[in-house]
């Protein structure tokens, strides 16, 4: 029970990494919050981790709905312990079809949405809380027609090793979690609804990742744990890949 009784939001927590990070999370001893877009998934993902985990339908690029969050986080808690800024998403458009709705739309989920997430919540945050920022080995490397993704990405990674100068003296641990690829929903569904195709798509990416497969949601929810626990307390500023050794060739 390493996160007994503290307070945690994960954003974008209704499916794939943010629902395994909550579900471990709820598992751990904290009292859970996701949010999500979609009412029905957010729905099921609160019943799917049980306990005393609850629900909020969030856009985390709406600075209202996430003050409304936080409100009821202070109103009910008076506090928040961990904050997993995770809600974001890209698409696949090579140089010379990139739209500005598709650079608005990825920026807007992934960066501004990281920003205000934390920045809203930051009154909230005491000594000895833990943000985690989720990032991606995408900013680190170059990936065919994903430039604007990775572009946001990098930009998360910047939030991080700026902020903790922010903070200094606050005791408030700002950390990136990075990782590669992993079977979820929002990864397959990148090269559309084909099970076949989804299916060599990840069978292409094992093949450049030195373990030789991809990883899976939970492997990156017991990475938040540390991040999140006091086994992390002098963890500050850096960004952790949990991608089978993908970005270290």
């Amino acid at each position: 029970m390493k996160l007994a009784d503290k307070v945690a939001v994960i954003t974008g927590g209704s499916t794939g990494i943010g629902l395994a990070i909550a579900t471990r999370y709820a598992a751990e001893g904290a009292h859970v919050y996701i949010t999500g877009r979609r009412q029905a998934e957010l729905d099921t993902a609160v019943q799917a981790i049980g306990g005393t985990a609850e629900g909020a339908r969030v856009d985390s690029a709406d600075l209202a709905q996430l003050q409304t969050l936080f409100d009821r986080v202070r109103e009910k808690h008076g506090r928040l312990d961990i904050l997993v800024a995770n809600a974001g998403g890209g698409s696949l458009l090579p140089l010379g079809q990139i739209t500005e709705a598709h650079f608005d739309d990825t920026f807007a989920r992934n960066v501004k949405g990281t920003l205000f997430t934390v920045q809203t919540a930051l009154p909230l945050l005491g000594k000895g809380s833990s943000v985690i920022l989720t990032g991606s080995t995408a900013a680190s490397g170059g990936t065919e027609a994903f430039s604007v993704y990775a572009a946001s990405k990098a930009a998360v990674r910047a939030f991080a090793r700026n902020w903790i100068l922010d903070l200094k003296g606050r005791d408030i641990r700002v950390n990136t979690l990075s990782p590669g690829p992993i079977r979820t929903p929002g990864l397959v569904e990148l090269v559309g609804s084909d099970a076949g195709q989804q299916q060599g798509f990840l069978d292409h990416l094992a093949t450049l990742i030195p373990m030789g497969r991809v990883g899976e949601p939970d492997e990156i929810a017991k990475a938040a744990v540390f991040l999140a626990s006091d086994d992390a307390s002098f963890v500050n500023g850096i960004e952790l890949f949990v991608d089978g050794g993908q970005r270290q060739i």
